[in-house]
């Protein structure tokens, strides 16, 4: 059980990062070439090379040589299904403390 509870906070860990969401998102339909982050998130090859590796030590993203270029592609489907449930249980929460704040409440009691 501490394996599984250790690679569950690696995992989250790779994930803590908005550009390496983006990324999970970027990926979800189909593998992507590093020359195409560089092109779609407007950052170095450095910036997303290294985003790239923490994504891929933590078992997210795969990647292939295709001549010159690198490859890359989720793992695993679910990691959009775990990113997309995150996000829906954040929205629930933000909309929650903006109800109490209306409301006069003290969401932090």
């Amino acid at each position: 059980m501490d394996f599984l509870l250790a690679e569950l906070a690696e995992i989250f860990k790779a994930l803590a990062h908005p550009t390496r969401l983006k990324v999970i998102y970027y990926l979800k339909d189909r593998e992507r070439c590093v020359c195409e982050f560089i092109e779609e998130f407007s950052l170095e090859q450095s910036n997303i090379s290294q985003h790239l590796a923490v994504l891929k030590r933590a078992g997210i993203v795969s990647s292939r040589r295709v001549g010159l270029n690198v490859h890359y592609r989720l793992t695993n489907p679910k990691f959009v299904e775990l990113v997309d449930l995150l996000k829906d249980i954040v929205i629930e929460e933000t909309k929650k403390e903006s109800e109490n704040l209306l409301k006069g409440e003290d969401f932090n009691a």
